[in-house]
């Protein structure tokens, strides 16, 4: 079985269930073709390579020769790992996998953070800074780096100014509120990691047990 499918985030827009609004982050999964197929006596684990077509090429039969070129004609190329091998999938074949994703059930989404560049204490960790009375001239300054028992070492993991963002995360436990699969995009509850055009992995909750 596939584990969940690759995307683009679009953006967040909100729908109406009844009377009420819910806010909905919108995934692409348009444009991915079947690359490759690993297998356990080739690769020694099974999984489907994926790769999303640039624009210029979406929308035009497959070739073999984009698999010699890949990075000209794929923008990403991605795999898949298959808890089993998968039957009637061949390469150069639309990965439309989105029959793995029920509406209505919960997902994992991972994706990168939007990048903030270098930030300061207050802004990257949520310090509180120096007080803005009384002659203080601490700021927005990160404070003392260490006690005199350290000898004057900075311990390891010390929370310090530096670049913030582009890190990966997960949202877990996200309802799939629907799945529109002519236009090939999935509606998630609530937001996700990254910005619009960012790549994000949803993959299927599965529950221990």
């Amino acid at each position: 079985m596939i584990s969940g499918v690759w995307g683009k985030k679009v953006g967040m827009t909100q729908v109406f269930i009844g009377d009420k609004a819910v806010p909905v982050t919108a995934i692409d999964v348009s444009n991915w073709i079947v690359t490759d197929i690993c297998t356990q006596d080739r690769d020694g684990y099974d999984a489907v390579q994926v790769g999303c077509l640039r624009n210029r090429y979406a929308g035009e039969t497959f070739s073999k020769d984009w698999l010699k070129q890949r990075k000209k004609h794929f923008s990403i190329v991605r795999e898949i790992k298959l808890s089993q091998a998968l039957e009637n999938v061949e390469v150069g074949q639309n990965a439309d996998f989105l029959d793995s994703i029920i509406e209505g059930g919960a997902v994992d989404v991972f994706g990168k953070t939007r990048g903030r560049g270098f930030a300061g204490g207050v802004k990257r960790h949520g310090f509180t800074g120096g007080p803005a009375s009384h002659g203080s001239t601490l700021g927005r300054a990160p404070g003392s780096m260490t006690g005199a028992r350290s000898q004057g070492k900075v311990p390891k993991g010390k929370r310090l100014p530096g670049h913030m963002g582009t890190e990966q995360r997960m949202m877990k436990n996200l309802k799939v509120v629907k799945v529109e699969s002519d236009a090939k995009i999935i509606l998630v509850k609530g937001s996700v990691p990254g910005h619009a055009g960012s790549l994000v992995f949803v993959r299927k909750v599965v529950k221990a047990g």
